[in-house]
């Protein structure tokens, strides 16, 4: 049965009817019809009742190694180690102009670190392991300590971030880890940590929280410049997972098992991490990555652990395709209880949506829904989502609790925002703030959009752009680039995984694709296992290419979207040079930069005879 014959899996949604406010300059101003439920705004205050409710029940598992068993965490455990965390920070007595900083991933320790410094009213930011890990001066890992000025440093493994932690001077911060001794910084050890007593200053510490002070600093990208830390309240984060919960979480399952690998030095993965405690369902914790080398991982663990929902990017739902389609048994155990497939941030190429959904209706006969998550770190995370019943892929329509500005833009819209979610500015950076909202206080994201049908808003929004990535071809034509990048993909599909667009100050517009190795060498008939680039040179390989470029170019065959060469890049997005965030999303600014000799290979006459020239 061909995907789109065959019915949806049932999802549960409330409706998602619109209020559109219309404007004399065209601006539309959307909100939803139902309003934001109610929700308790405090995240320690959600652990004490969940501790209550459900103390034997599993919050967290994880896997210490790759190949060993699962490590279960119940809800009263982590109770009593945050609250242990909690009371060993308020007897040091750190003033909330200081922080708690987390160079660890994801992991149980993680979590009670977290809540611990929740309950104890210290601001605490989780920083990316790349920070960490990467070598060199430890530059942006500098930049951050000195911005957020740690009293205490988790750093869970002594081994694997000594050196970052050894190199650094780190002032009178305190590190916690597993083996002090293996480190010349002063530290103390986690176990002695949690051998703490809490006491009643800790239920006094939850009593006494103010839901709108600073909890939580989350670094953006710094795709252009150094990471700025939004400030995060407890009344953004609560309203964030209100909204999620309101509109996903029944047929989602937060409630029930989940398995994530996001990060949570990045907002997608901490609304997991907390999404399912104010649920009180069960997460396991994907050591994995989509990544190769990593992706083995998260395999095995699709094959012990159903869920209702699996969220990943775009790039790992290729990878995820590619396992599907060699894995019966992997299919089987996948699409079984599954109900929503997100995605996070821009676009879902079409190819590989139609792809997953004839996997799915091969083997349970039904399609999936796929949803999503927009937002950004200042809006603390997805605030918009596709609630509702469609086949197209997109950005969705406002949660409740959002209103959302439109302003015309050329042919699209800029996007606008303002709600409980939004955060309000920066750490230590006034004049940067003060930027980010309009006249009317809605922040300002930075992204483009148009409408899936222009006469029926209901039927939501797709991206169009990200503005800052936008320029001009040296005829002043203007480039979207971030939409002209998820076409590309659509139209080379399966044989590219990633592109960067390229013609600032050229009369044409280029593109440097990152191959899928292993779709190439099943088309050149080579083992895909071996991962050739030698297939990138194959007639059979070259030739589709042509095709999908010139289809794409048949249908946007303007200046500003007309492709007319590409190359291929060998290298992979480097993760040390930032070229890759965590979660798997190429930083375009920075990897153009970086690969400006790839660039300009491309507009050199003659050619290279390894560029493909689009007639």
């Amino acid at each position: 049965m061909r995907f789109d014959e065959a019915p949806f899996r049932d999802t549960a949604f409330p409706r998602a009817d619109m209020r559109v406010e219309r404007r004399g300059d065209g601006t539309l101003v959307i909100e939803p019809v139902e309003p934001l439920h109610s929700f308790v705004p405090s995240i320690p205050q959600e652990l004490v009742t969940q501790a209550v409710r459900n103390p034997d029940k599993t919050y967290l598992a994880e896997r210490p190694t790759p190949v060993s068993d699962w490590r279960h965490h119940s809800y009263a455990a982590t109770r009593r180690d945050a609250d242990a965390v909690a009371q060993w920070l308020i007897d040091r007595g750190i003033g909330r102009d200081r922080s708690v900083l987390i160079l660890s991933g994801n992991s149980i320790l993680h979590t009670v670190v977290k809540y611990g410094a929740m309950t104890a009213r210290v601001p605490v930011c989780p920083v990316s392991t790349n920070y960490s890990l990467m070598g060199g001066d430890y530059g942006r890992l500098c930049h951050v300590i000195s911005l957020v000025r740690p009293a205490v440093i988790f750093a869970e493994q002594a081994a694997k971030f000594g050196g970052a932690i050894d190199a650094l001077q780190l002032g009178d911060a305190l590190v916690v880890t597993d083996d002090p001794d293996r480190l010349r910084t002063p530290a103390v050890s986690v176990a002695q940590v949690l051998a703490t007593t809490p006491g009643p200053a800790v239920a006094a510490s939850i009593a006494a929280l103010d839901p709108d002070e600073a909890s939580v600093y989350m670094l953006t990208s710094g795709s252009t410049s150094l990471p700025k830390a939004v400030i995060q309240t407890q009344r953004m984060i609560t309203a964030n997972l209100a909204q999620a919960r309101q509109v996903l979480s029944e047929t989602a399952g937060w409630g029930d098992l989940m398995l994530d690998w996001l990060p949570w030095s990045h907002v997608s993965g901490t609304v997991t991490q907390m999404g399912v405690l104010t649920s009180g369902g069960t997460l396991y914790i994907d050591g994995g990555r989509p990544m190769p080398g990593l992706f083995e991982q998260s395999i095995r663990n699709l094959k012990e652990i159903s869920v209702q929902l699996y969220t990943n990017v775009p790039f790992g739902y290729a990878m995820l395709a590619e396992a599907l389609e060699t894995d019966r048994e992997l299919c089987e155990k996948f699409f079984s209880r599954m109900r929503l497939l997100l995605y996070g941030g821009a676009g879902l190429p079409r190819p590989l949506y139609e792809r997953l959904q004839q996997l799915a209706v091969d083997t349970i006969g039904h399609r999936i829904l796929f949803t999503t998550g927009y937002g950004a770190t200042e809006t603390t995370s997805g605030c918009m989502s596709i609630y509702f019943h469609t086949e197209e892929v997109g950005i969705g329509l406002p949660m409740p609790g959002l209103s959302l500005k439109m302003v015309p833009f050329g042919d699209r819209y800029e996007l606008r925002m303002k709600g409980p979610m939004v955060c309000r500015g920066y750490l230590n950076m006034p004049d940067t703030a003060a930027g980010i909202a309009d006249e009317e206080g809605y922040f300002r994201i930075g992204d483009a959009a148009r409408f899936q049908d222009p006469k029926d808003i209901q039927k939501g929004l797709v991206f169009a752009g990200r503005l800052a990535e936008e320029f001009k071809l040296a005829t002043g034509t203007w480039v979207s680039a971030g939409l002209l990048r998820t076409q590309l993909i659509q139209a080379c599909d399966p044989l590219v995984a990633e592109a960067l667009i390229c013609g600032e100050g050229h009369d044409h517009v280029a593109a440097l694709a990152w191959p899928r190795l292993d779709a190439c060498c099943r088309l050149a008939g080579i083992d895909s296992s071996l991962a050739s680039p030698e297939a990138l040179s194959h007639p059979a390989v070259r030739e589709a290419m042509l095709q999908g470029l010139r289809s794409h170019n048949e249908r946007h065959p303007a200046s500003s979207t007309r492709i007319r060469r590409l190359a291929f890049l060998l290298e992979p997005p480097s993760v040390d040079a930032h070229e890759v965030s965590d979660k798997g999303t190429i930083n375009q600014t920075l990897a153009l930069r970086r690969r400006a000799a790839d660039v300009e290979r491309l507009f050199t006459d003659p050619p290279d005879p390894a560029v493909l020239v689009v007639d």
